[in-house]
């Protein structure tokens, strides 16, 4: 089974440090158009030059945002599998709707005795389509309440 991996700044120091970072690569990423930018730590003794793409120096970026905001972060191989419950704390439903999903094919599952396993991808897929069904369903509220002459928030 895949890791999970969960981190939290563990001081308000390291919180600090998490937002300096953070607009540190954003300006450099700013600044540049390069395909590699190098991060250069000078100690007494050595040089380290360590070079990475820009996309995954954002990626770092966005990870020390959450940092800075002292959130907890859960990072998930896409391949994790989730039991149904954890599927259900992830989409904020109830386990027994996620079943429901699953019998009705909305979600893909596979079979470890008697217990579902919900690969991590599927459930962001399914959250994804999730959140469209309900933007569409507001958008068609929004435009009946119009037609009906009905006064919307």
């Amino acid at each position: 089974m895949s890791e999970v991996l969960e981190l939290r700044p563990s001081s308000e120091r390291d919180v600090e440090l998490a937002k300096i970072a953070q607009r540190l690569i954003m300006t450099a990423l700013d600044h540049s158009r390069a395909n590699q930018i190098a991060l250069i730590s000078n100690d007494d003794q050595s040089v380290s030059k360590l070079e990475l793409p820009p996309h995954m120096l954002r990626f770092f970026a966005d990870l020390l945002g959450m940092m800075s905001k002292n959130e907890l972060i859960t990072l998930v191989p896409h391949d994790h599998e989730l039991s149904t419950q954890e599927v259900a704390n992830f989409l904020n439903v109830s386990r027994p709707f996620v079943v429901k999903l699953i019998d009705e094919g909305r979600l893909k599952c596979k079979k470890v005795g008697r217990h579902r396993r919900v690969e991590m991808a599927d459930a962001i897929h399914l959250r994804q389509t999730m959140r469209q069904e309900t933007e569409q369903a507001r958008r068609d509220l929004a435009k009946s309440s119009a037609e009906f002459g009905l006064e919307t928030i």
